[in-house]
């Protein structure tokens, strides 16, 4: 099924995507780079996310201790709470 028309991409493009990927992809932001384009029109955007959770499994909400995800995580989440203090100043 295409889910995002401006730049054709199909679920099995995002699952492909998120299960080939050296990082673990957690945001559609991501997976458009990981495909060579970016967000056009952004509608596609939140059912991205639902198919990167599914892919992801368990590993989609929080990384357990042991998972190749969890240091992916930490940073994630430090990375984004310094794009957000940035933005407040």
């Amino acid at each position: 099924m295409i889910v995002c028309s401006c730049n054709v991409i199909s679920d099995h493009d995002v699952r492909a995507a998120v299960a080939e990927s050296s990082e673990a992809l957690r945001y559609a932001k991501q997976v458009y780079g990981c495909l060579g384009c970016s967000a056009e029109c952004g509608r596609c955007a939140r059912t991205i996310k639902t198919i990167i959770d599914e892919a992801l499994g368990p590993c989609a909400g929080a990384c357990g201790v042991g998972c190749a995800h969890s240091q992916v995580a930490a940073n994630d989440e430090a990375a984004e709470a310094a794009e957000f203090a940035l933005a407040a100043c």
